[in-house]
């Protein structure tokens, strides 16, 4: 039996309610939107350890002007608990869905074979 450990996105899509004032102020001075220290989601508490990866997916422009926009910024992290978690800001939530901006994506299970 191996003991090598994998791991599997189990999606979510579900919004996560951040915390006020656990935002990164020095990402928001930059212009990118402030990862919350701490949120909810589900009834429970969950704080970010450590930031693991972060990247951004663009869109076109809504206006065919063919320039391209930043959409989402997504984050890779680890929470205190040890739960991995693959959160999202979204810059332009659609009209008709919910007006809320930080989404939890997935969840990443890891086990071992």
């Amino acid at each position: 039996m191996s003991s090598d450990a994998f791991s599997h996105k189990e999606f979510v899509s579900e919004p996560i309610i951040p915390v006020g004032g656990s935002f990164d102020t020095a990402a928001m001075a930059t212009g990118e939107p402030g990862l919350p220290a701490r949120f909810r989601w589900r009834e429970a508490d969950y704080e970010v350890a450590r930031v693991l990866d972060r990247w951004k997916t663009t869109g076109a422009c809504r206006h065919a002007s063919g320039e391209q926009y930043v959409r989402r910024h997504w984050y890779r992290v680890e929470a205190t608990d040890g739960t991995l978690m693959e959160i999202y800001f979204d810059r332009q939530p659609r009209t008709g869905r919910s007006k809320q901006r930080w989404w939890l994506a997935a969840i990443v299970v890891q086990t071992t074979a």
